[in-house]
């Protein structure tokens, strides 16, 4: 029996979820699925034009494994294109990458996904509303020299 796959990371959500063909009605047309993992491994290696080592250690995923994806989603895109079917994208084995805040007044700490269309600089906390808010990794240490940040030794 084999194993489950593992979850796969993923930093993006599509809004837009089915592409078919101008003219034709929906339920006159064949439709591929591509999976919430192809399409990401679509955005980074085709989109963002990182290299597969990259995009794989992005995804949390093995370079082979990586390379099968990437290969099953090109595949399925170029069916959709040149045989004139809708493109339908869902579900697969994912999860959504989150980004990690933390207020400096109350010290709350709250999670967000990638993608949501909210920078850090712009949010509120949702515990006390103050507008206190840096982002943290997933040890809860702050990124780069900020004062509320880890510290470099400057040797």
């Amino acid at each position: 029996m084999a194993r489950p796959p593992k979850p796969r990371r993923v930093e993006f959500m599509p809004e837009v979820t089915v592409f078919k063909p101008v003219g034709v009605p929906r339920r006159h047309v064949e439709e591929v699925v591509l999976s919430v993992e192809e399409l990401e491994a679509l955005r980074l290696k085709d989109l963002e034009g990182l290299e597969q080592e990259e995009c794989a250690a992005r995804m949390n995923i093995s370079r082979p494994t990586f390379q099968r994806v990437l290969t099953s989603s090109r595949s399925k895109v170029a069916d959709a294109l040149v045989r004139g079917k809708a493109l339908r994208v869902e579900g697969g084995h994912y999860r959504l990458a989150e980004r990690r805040f933390r207020c400096r007044e109350c010290r709350h700490e709250f999670a967000l996904s990638f993608g949501d269309g909210q920078r850090g600089v712009e949010l509120h906390c949702p515990a006390c509303n103050a507008q206190a808010v840096h982002r943290i990794d997933h040890e809860g240490h702050g990124f780069g020299r900020q004062p509320w940040g880890r510290r470099f030794d400057k040797t």
